[in-house]
């Protein structure tokens, strides 16, 4: 944890500083060394937030980008009575979680469930293999069949699998993968600037935002987000029902004869009746 109460104020860890923690209220150390990045650590084992993992200097440059106090905010699950700590809770109540490791689908199915207006930040660098896979992808290298659309930094992807971790597919709200990690991993194609918006699926295939990361900062903070997001899936439906009707009339035109009376087409239809 970045931050703890000291007579009521929230204080980031120093040497030699005790305090309680911002979510359970129980005791908590400075731990100040050099090899981690400075935090706050319970002085005892315990269940403060399950749902909580150490600190990376990743998750602490993404929250930098946003004000101390919409940092860290506990929040309580009224069903459970189990409180939450949310990485980033904005004035608009949406919550950006940081995610570098590992994550079971359930319990990202149960923060997606209680956050619900959230939106994912995950470190696509945790394993060694994830960007290269991306890039050859992304590049058209590989067999995803990334697509432009219409509108100006969205693709449709066909086989999302491809491109990303599969933990992430099914996903109810936004993931953004962030390929950049700590910088150490040569850029040739500049790909790594940008961030990757994976929307939750609708219809036959994924589709994928590339924006950049004053964007993303910009529409967080001032509220837009959630509202573009929006306007993006319900978009996203309407191309899918058009699609859909044109396919069906393929369909069935297909089962449609073509008859002709001294050279004039006559529409027929082929009726086909089974026996019962």
């Amino acid at each position: 944890m970045r931050f703890a109460l000291i007579d009521n104020n929230r204080t980031e860890a120093q040497p030699k500083l005790n305090g309680l923690c911002c979510c359970c209220s129980k005791p908590v150390i400075a731990k100040c060394g050099t090899r981690k990045i400075w935090h706050w650590a319970h002085k005892s084992k315990t269940d403060c937030d399950n749902w909580w993992e150490p600190e990376t200097e990743w998750h602490r440059t993404w929250k930098n980008n946003y004000p101390s106090d919409w940092q860290e905010i506990s929040l309580l699950d009224i069903s459970t009575k189990e409180k939450h700590i949310a990485d980033i809770r904005t004035n608009h109540s949406l919550v950006i979680e940081f995610q570098h490791s590992n994550i079971n689908p359930q319990e990202r199915i149960s923060r997606e469930r209680f956050y619900k207006n959230m939106v994912w930040i995950v470190d696509g660098t945790r394993l060694k293999r994830d960007y290269p896979r991306f890039l050859k992808e992304w590049k058209r290298d590989g067999i995803s069949e990334v697509r432009h659309t219409e509108k100006s930094g969205i693709f449709e992807v066909w086989f999302p699998e491809f491109c990303f971790p599969e933990a992430w597919l099914k996903s109810s709200v936004p993931v953004i993968f962030d390929f950049l990690g700590d910088g150490s991993i040569i850029d040739s194609e500049g790909l790594r600037n940008n961030l990757y918006c994976l929307f939750p699926q609708v219809g036959s295939h994924a589709r994928v935002a590339e924006i950049s990361r004053k964007a993303f900062i910009n529409t967080t903070t001032n509220g837009e987000w959630t509202i573009r997001v929006q306007e993006f899936i319900n978009e996203f439906r309407k191309q899918d029902q058009i699609k859909e009707r044109e396919n069906r009339q393929t369909i069935y035109s297909s089962n449609r004869r073509m008859y002709s009376w001294r050279g004039i087409p006559i529409i027929g239809y082929r009726k086909r009746r089974r026996r019962l």
